[in-house]
């Protein structure tokens, strides 16, 4: 059975704190992501998203989404209408329910809502086909990030 799921703009340090437990236990303890390299300059400036359980309110999933001078850096156009995507996350255990989709619509709904007309994001490589069928195409050659491949993929927003 499907969980209620609610996605939503992380308000507070609760929100944060489950945001940044969710990033920890996917990079960090199942992919091997150095820790110092999973926190960044740039979360404080983002636009955290995040995935809760609708019945308890349990974490799920986030995301987050970079805008201004951030973005330029993380996706190289100095075009302020786009921003960057990142650090998607969702618990091992409610993959495959639709929870990552729910918070890539999130992100781009904030995105919307701060003017962006487009949204960049680095995949990595196992996970082209999800962002593909959410309207997203690669470009670019492939690259290493902490040590695992990526490639850049981009969707203008309508």
């Amino acid at each position: 059975m499907t969980p209620a799921v609610t996605c939503r703009v992380a308000i507070g340090q609760e929100d944060l704190d489950a945001c940044f437990a969710v990033r920890k236990e996917v990079f960090v303890a199942e992919q091997g992501v150095p820790e110092d390299l999973e926190y960044d300059e740039y979360d404080g400036g983002a636009v955290h998203v995040l995935a809760l359980r609708s019945v308890e309110g349990a974490p799920l999933g986030t995301g987050r989404l970079l805008l201004g001078d951030a973005a330029v850096v993380k996706n190289g156009d100095p075009d302020p209408g786009v921003g960057a995507l990142g650090r998607l996350a969702v618990l091992a255990a409610a993959r495959g329910l639709g929870v990552g989709a729910r918070l890539v619509a999130a992100i781009e709904d904030a995105a919307r809502e701060r003017g962006l007309h487009a949204v960049d994001l680095h995949a990595q490589t196992h996970a082209l086909g999800f962002y593909e069928r959410l309207g997203y195409e690669a470009y670019g050659a492939e690259f290493l990030d902490a040590g695992i491949p990526h490639l850049a993929m981009r969707k203008p927003l309508r």
